[in-house]
């Protein structure tokens, strides 16, 4: 398949978010869908995780300060590749960030108002569910009850939020990648129309 067939009718760049708590496989299914997108011949960008350069405590002793830098720092990262590139693959969206943030702090009406537009600018989101318990990196929590609860946070904002967004807990670990590069290649397969 060649480039071309992936342009969109618009010029907005296709954008979709891989969402769920930390330590479930997002990283690693959004490289390798890029792996596969780019055998394509399709120019993406991939908007890494930006809790790991945050420069402020993470985690269960997490501040809101800490919590509002990643969650801009999302924002701008993908600013940044969506001014650059047709197709973004997000190793997590905002509602993810915000549900850490929820979770720690409570309702926050600015932040939660500022998370509600920019949940309208991804064109697929999905949901990576936990299947195991978080490993070490030396870097996130390894406290699978944390773990549970941010999933579960994840879950409510999209509920609460009305998002149409495609959960792969029913889909076996193994089939998750083609499963995505399905999906991705059949919404940039089909025109899109401009909704703004």
């Amino acid at each position: 398949m060649d480039v071309d067939r992936y342009q969109k009718l618009d010029s907005r760049p296709f954008k979709l978010a891989l969402v769920g708590s930390h330590g479930v496989g997002k990283t690693t299914l959004c490289f390798g869908l890029a792996a596969r997108l780019k055998v394509r011949n399709v120019s993406l960008e991939v908007v890494h995780e930006v809790a790991r350069r945050c420069p402020l405590p993470i985690n269960e002793g997490t501040s809101l300060e800490a919590q509002a830098w990643i969650l801009h720092t999302q924002i701008a990262e993908e600013l940044h590749a969506q001014s650059r590139y047709p197709l973004v693959l997000c190793d997590r969206g905002v509602v993810d960030n915000y549900a850490y943030l929820k979770h720690a702090f409570g309702d926050q009406p600015l932040l939660d108002h500022l998370v509600g537009g920019w949940m309208s600018t991804y064109d697929a989101v999905v949901l990576v569910p936990i299947t195991e318990l978080p490993g070490s990196d030396g870097m996130r929590a390894v406290d699978p009850v944390f773990q549970h609860a941010i999933e579960h946070g994840v879950r409510t904002e999209l509920a609460r939020r009305g998002v149409d967004f495609h959960d792969l807990s029913e889909t076996p670990r193994d089939d998750w990648l083609a499963r995505v590069e399905r999906l991705v290649v059949e919404r940039l397969a089909t025109p899109q129309l401009d909704l703004l």
